[in-house]
């Protein structure tokens, strides 16, 4: 068994600014999962954007707190706490925060391979 805390050094250590709008961190990865791509935390400031982008798997955003705009290819839906978004292999998604509290999401990814 393996137990990842989000304050675990090594997933503090995997801080990086994704697609030019959130500050996340790698829960698990590829280092760890052998069929899932990762399992990923975001958070999104007020204002902020997850940049229009296309990845080559398929995903899943999880709403923990806050509010947004999520866009995924022609579709616009304002999305909330408890909410789950599918994102197709190769659609173009984005998130803006458009409340007044931080967005703060879960992101899987499940690469075909």
């Amino acid at each position: 068994m393996i137990v990842r805390n989000v304050n675990d050094k090594e997933v503090l250590e995997t801080t990086y600014l994704a697609h030019g709008g959130a500050i996340a961190q790698m829960i698990l990865d590829r280092r760890t999962l052998k069929e899932i791509g990762f399992l990923a935390i975001a958070s999104l400031k007020p204002g902020k954007e997850i940049a229009s982008h296309v990845d080559p798997m398929e995903e899943i955003y999880f709403v923990l707190n806050g509010s947004g705009e999520m866009r995924v290819d022609d579709e616009t839906r304002q999305v909330k706490p408890g909410d789950a978004i599918w994102i197709q292999v190769g659609s173009s998604h984005a998130l803006f925060n458009n409340g007044e509290k931080e967005c703060v999401i879960l992101v899987v990814a499940s690469p075909a391979w």
